[in-house]
């Protein structure tokens, strides 16, 4: 936790606590249902909650903006971002049933009431989106193919609607193949663990 607040020292006393529990409720839900390999559970913090919340170094999402998070696994990077932004309405989807139900438990042990869990491929999801984050699901060309005509062109937040993707590795050209222009933002020019040091948000809007 305390790693979180080195990053986001300005959280409130409620999303303070929220973050509190993320610990324990994944370390209960991933004992019923493996969302988080074992491994990971132990350094949940910088592995998943820190990781997810690098998007949020790249783009502040405005009240009201829609969110979709694809592949969503157990709930990131859906469930810190709606923890920092509160007033930001979230759908996280995934087409396995399991993973959804632990990020709909996960949610209401929470009170994150800006959560709407979906069990569903994205491609049948018929609203629109401002923003789409996503994380390691699969190639970006087949990625972008799924989502694009889902992203409302416009303005909610400090970046023009579009996709922002938690990926890492040498990206160029598995990039060029989606014939768009990204921005790469390097993860360790926000924090300085090592665990980041290949890893990066991409962006690109619509």
């Amino acid at each position: 936790m305390e790693l979180i607040l080195k990053y986001f020292p300005n959280l409130t006393d409620q999303q303070r606590k929220q973050f509190e529990q993320l610990l324990p409720l994944y370390t209960e839900w991933n004992a019923r249902i493996n969302v988080i390999s074992r491994k990971d559970i132990d350094s949940l913090y910088l592995r998943h909650v820190l990781h997810s919340l690098a998007i949020a170094k790249v783009c502040q999402f405005e009240a009201g903006a829609r969110v979709l998070d694809v592949g969503c696994g157990g709930g990131f990077p859906t469930v810190p971002l709606a923890i920092l932004f509160p007033e930001v309405q979230f759908t996280a989807a995934d087409s396995i049933g399991k993973k959804i139900t632990v990020v709909r438990e996960v949610c209401k042990a929470l009170g994150l009431n800006n959560v709407k869990p979906v069990n569903a491929r994205v491609e049948s999801l018929p609203e629109r989106f401002d923003y789409v984050v996503s994380r390691a699901v699969t190639d970006m060309k087949t990625f972008t193919g799924w989502i694009w005509n889902k992203i409302e062109r416009g303005q909610r937040g400090t970046l023009p609607n579009g996709i922002l993707y938690l990926k890492g590795g040498d990206l160029a050209e598995e990039l060029a193949l989606t014939g768009k222009r990204w921005d790469l933002h390097s993860i360790s020019s926000f924090y300085d663990e090592d665990f980041f040091d290949t890893k990066k948000v991409v962006y690109t809007k619509r």
